[in-house]
């Protein structure tokens, strides 16, 4: 028994070295390549020291010529809106989902479920359509719309939560005279804050480091995200890899910060309402 203790003792601690190793790997040889020049990069391996450390000309070119500020700052606007609009939407439709009981309740829950379930690749076409028709393509609005109606995963967050809130309340409220809309935002939405802070950690995150819809739906110039603007230096004939990795540990560093600072939130938010009692 104690060989066996010693020996999964011995497992669970290599299973959890290779899981960091495979998450700071890639930071570190990314963090390396920052400050190599150009032809230092080329010739040396991923994980060589780069000869100087004070090398900071390729963030100075990430950060200027990639428009690293013009980034964060549409970055910025539109997750604060669509973090908002995703709050509201989403509680207000697990509200009704879970205190309303009509004809087609299970029904509308299922067709969230299968929405899910759907892959998002397949309905581009479709939705690239719809965007492009109703002329906000290559706004900040279509990036907006699409960031706060794709959302269905925050309803079930909602809906888990939810469940774990007394429908005394509503009936308390009701009693005092309180309207559906008044029991909703003083009495439910306050009691949700887990809830938010979770549907806005990874809402977030999933916003920030999105790619796909910026590039696709907003391609001016003037609407780079910090996703996007990193790309301005890989062309057809090659990339700057250095001035990449200088742009991608600007990037990490915000959500770096935040997650220090943010850390027993996070943790909170993640496991409250997992289980009801």
């Amino acid at each position: 028994m104690h060989a066996k203790k010693i020996l999964l003792g011995v497992l669970k601690y290599t299973t959890l070295i290779i899981g960091a190793l495979v998450a700071i790997v890639p930071l570190v040889v990314v963090f390396f390549g920052s400050f190599k020049t150009t032809d230092e990069f080329n010739a040396t391996a991923p994980f060589t020291l780069p000869e100087n450390f004070l090398n900071f000309s390729n963030y100075i070119r990430a950060f200027t010529e990639g428009k690293m500020l013009l980034g964060f700052f549409n970055t910025i606007i539109l997750l604060v809106l669509s973090c908002i609009g995703a709050v509201l939407t989403g509680t207000m439709t697990a509200y009704v989902l879970s205190r309303f009981h009509f004809k087609f309740n299970r029904l509308v829950k299922n067709l969230f479920l299968f929405a899910t379930l759907v892959p998002s690749i397949t309905t581009q076409v479709a939705t690239f359509q719809i965007i492009n028709a109703m002329g906000i393509y290559n706004t900040r609005l279509a990036g907006l719309v699409l960031f706060i109606g794709t959302d269905i995963i925050s309803v079930y967050i909602f809906l888990q939560f939810l469940e774990n809130i007394p429908r005394s309340l509503d009936e308390s409220g009701i009693i005092d005279g309180a309207s559906y809309f008044t029991i909703f935002w003083r009495i439910i939405l306050p009691l949700l804050k887990p809830a938010i802070a979770t549907v806005v950690i990874i809402k977030g995150v999933g916003i920030y480091n999105d790619f796909y819809t910026p590039f696709l739906y907003m391609p001016k110039t003037e609407l780079y995200m910090v996703s996007t603007a990193l790309f301005k230096f890989k062309g057809p004939y090659g990339a700057q890899w250095e001035v990449i990795c200088a742009g991608v540990m600007i990037v990490v560093i915000p959500t770096l910060l935040i997650f220090l600072l943010l850390q027993k939130h996070i943790y909170n938010g993640m496991v409250q309402g997992a289980v009801k009692e």
